[in-house]
């Protein structure tokens, strides 16, 4: 193989497709930052959780390198009704890991499953839908109660991924422990904190593509841990390689890096209305979340932390965008003013707790805004919490701040909507806001880009006033790899696809 070399992927981040081989006789394993809260499609809610899915439930849609909906389980669509229909052909002779025919019904059964779940997180991506009507093994027609372009987009990720409605029904709530999907690769083990084990499954419609006999994903915090284990040739792909350790690695003709965009942000979430664990003065004024989102210096961050290789944003969309407004760019620190601010509210002296995941990186992000914030004569407590744990605790209302991130969509609605719609699934500070949600509305309903974009303005000025979330930066996906693993691809969604990727000969 070649010196490593450094790939920028225009696209967005890492996925994978190149040479592949003729029988599966090679493992993969790959170091991911986290372990995976869930591997149902319809519970998932962490990044990590969708490498895994990816290889394991095939969806009804997908994207290509170039972010456009490209068909999987799907070979075909067409809108009808004035965007208020959606018809879906589906392909020919796919099963499921346990041998379940997938067809109409199967769709039908994954979409209810989808919107009336207990737990779904689905349910605010896919909530347009109203029924979902089978008119023959493999045609089925989904209606909306109203236009909604982001649904397509939708089904292109966990909304779409179809499972067992034969092992779905026999398990239950405990899905997740066993699950059944149609993917490339089937469910052979999770150990908790330890390692997920996916097998090749050789009735895949397109199993030729798939080079790997098994593959074996780890969750590891620490981005030193896993590079380490890269170098040692126990790990040959690794996410979130850490910026600090970029130009060294550069060096290392063993190794190769894969670096891209993403679409997502980083952000601090507030408990604004979730239980009894929110912070009420932080909930109950603007002025004090002005007052925190004055006293940050975003810029400093990036380069403390991620040697620039980062973006500092305040939007949930990065400045990449078609939809970051430029008539709202990112404000400067201001002490004076977050320390009139806290007065102005009767804050003076404020304590707010901060739930970290418990990654080295993410800790050090939350340490230089702990420095920040005493500044403004703010006392930020760190609460440091392995990822699982914090979003379990998130979800049940136990927090009053959480530094966590969300990956992005190509759907620019799917930044906003999932996290704070009102009675989102995954809007853990149940932030509800009804000009916002009417905003949003009105964007989902039109397909002009320019009208879109003129609404999605609209939404970004709302949360920007109200600051439900203080927007911080935009990462870059940065990815170690075997020198000798080939056929490496970037896609807009960030997830590893494994398809046609294999090991030099």
């Amino acid at each position: 193989m070649n010196r490593l070399r450094r790939l920028p992927i225009v696209a967005c981040l890492l996925a994978l497709a190149g040479s592949a081989a003729a029988e599966p006789t090679r493992d993969l394993s790959i170091g991911l930052q986290d372990d995976p809260d869930s591997l149902d499609p319809v519970t998932s809610w962490s990044f990590v959780g969708r490498h895994v899915l990816q290889s394991l439930c095939d969806k009804l849609v997908d994207i290509d390198a170039q972010g456009q909906i490209v068909p999987m389980l799907a070979t075909s669509w067409n809108w009808g009704d004035g965007a208020k229909s959606l018809t879906l052909q589906l392909r020919k002779g796919v099963v499921f890991h346990d041998g379940t025919p997938f067809d109409a019904a199967a769709v039908r059964f994954n979409i209810d499953r989808a919107l009336n779940a207990k737990a779904t997180r689905r349910k605010s991506e896919i909530e347009a839908i109203e029924t979902v009507e089978v008119i023959d093994p493999l045609t089925v027609s989904i209606k909306l109660k109203q236009p909604s372009t982001p649904v397509l987009a939708a089904l292109s990720d966990r909304a779409g991924m179809m499972v067992s409605p034969t092992a779905a029904i026999a398990a239950g709530e405990d899905f997740s422990k066993a699950p059944v999907c149609a993917g490339p690769y089937r469910f052979i083990e999770h150990k908790a904190q330890d390692r997920i084990v996916l097998e090749r499954f050789p009735d895949h419609w397109r199993a030729g593509e798939f080079t790997f006999r098994r593959l074996v994903f780890r969750g590891i915090p620490d981005a030193n841990v896993r590079l380490v284990n890269l170098r040692a040739g126990q790990l040959q792909l690794i996410e979130r390689l850490a910026p600090t350790d970029f130009a060294d690695v550069a060096k290392d003709p063993s190794l190769r890096i894969l670096e891209a965009p993403t679409l997502g942000y980083y952000g601090i979430t507030f408990n604004m209305a979730n239980g009894q664990g929110r912070n009420a003065t932080v909930a109950n004024s603007k002025l004090v979340r002005e007052a925190i989102d004055l006293a940050i210096d975003r810029e400093a961050i990036n380069k403390v932390v991620f040697d620039g290789h980062f973006e500092a944003g305040n939007q949930p969309f990065p400045p990449s965008s078609p939809y970051y407004d430029r008539d709202r760019p990112m404000r400067g620190r201001d002490l004076a003013a977050a320390r009139a601010k806290l007065k102005q509210a009767g804050a003076e002296g404020l304590r707010l707790e901060l739930l970290v995941p418990s990654d080295p990186q993410r800790q050090q992000v939350a340490e230089v805004l702990q420095s920040m914030l005493a500044d403004a004569g703010i006392t930020l407590d760190i609460q440091r919490m392995e990822l699982m744990s914090l979003l379990a605790r998130a979800k049940d209302g136990n927090f009053q701040a959480y530094l966590v991130g969300w990956s992005g969509r190509v759907d620019p609605d799917l930044n906003v909507t999932p996290l704070l719609g009102c009675g989102a699934g995954g809007n853990d500070g149940q932030y509800c806001n009804r000009q916002l949600e009417a905003a949003l509305a009105a964007a989902r309903a039109v397909a002009d880009p320019e009208e879109r974009r003129r609404l999605y303005k609209v939404v970004t000025g709302l949360l920007l006033d109200d600051l439900p979330i203080s927007y911080l930066y935009h990462g870059r996906w940065i990815y170690g790899a075997r020198a000798d693993l080939e056929g490496l691809r970037g896609y807009p969604d960030g997830i590893i696809r494994l398809n046609g990727v294999g090991f030099a000969k």
